[in-house]
């Protein structure tokens, strides 16, 4: 058998098969960071930043959440999963906006894709939404923070 999970016996690319596996409650939190230029800090009033095309942190919220549910359209080899439950929260933390979306199924396979694909996702929507005003945006880093379930539960320090 290969060590690489998503490589089959016979070395082609497939899905890894999960019929065998239990059906557990499996959560996951990821996180984006997007570093705003000081203008735009300037325009976050009460939680909120308004920008030409509209209201930012709302529609990245949603734009986070629906690309979460989509995962399995959008990675190759990532089973798709009808999620239980999907929330994208944003914060302003002196000029950075931090993105954590946290997932959560009861199936045979994670959610950690799903949380990165709506962190991810939700911060490109900032970028696009407030580059009218600024190309000095910043999308620093996205990371898995906690998953839940599975073989293993994993925590990032």
């Amino acid at each position: 058998m290969s060590e690489f999970t998503h490589i089959k016996e016979n070395g082609q690319p497939g899905m890894v098969d999960v019929s065998m596996k239990a059906i557990t409650l499996r959560t996951a939190t990821a996180q984006s960071i997007v570093c705003l230029p000081q203008d735009i800090v300037a325009k976050f009033n009460n939680g909120e930043i308004i920008a030409p095309k509209g209201a930012v942190i709302q529609t990245a919220i949603i734009a986070g959440i629906m690309a979460a549910k989509k995962t399995g359209e959008l990675i190759p080899l990532c089973h798709p999963i009808g999620l239980d439950d999907c929330m994208v929260s944003i914060q302003l933390k002196n000029d950075e906006l931090i993105i954590q979306c946290t997932t959560r199924v009861t199936a045979k396979t994670g959610v950690e894709m799903e949380a990165l694909v709506g962190a991810t996702l939700a911060a490109l929507t900032i970028y696009d939404m407030c580059k009218a005003m600024s190309h000095e945006i910043i999308i620093k880093e996205t990371k898995l923070i906690k998953k839940t379930g599975g073989k293993k539960d994993f925590e990032s320090a």
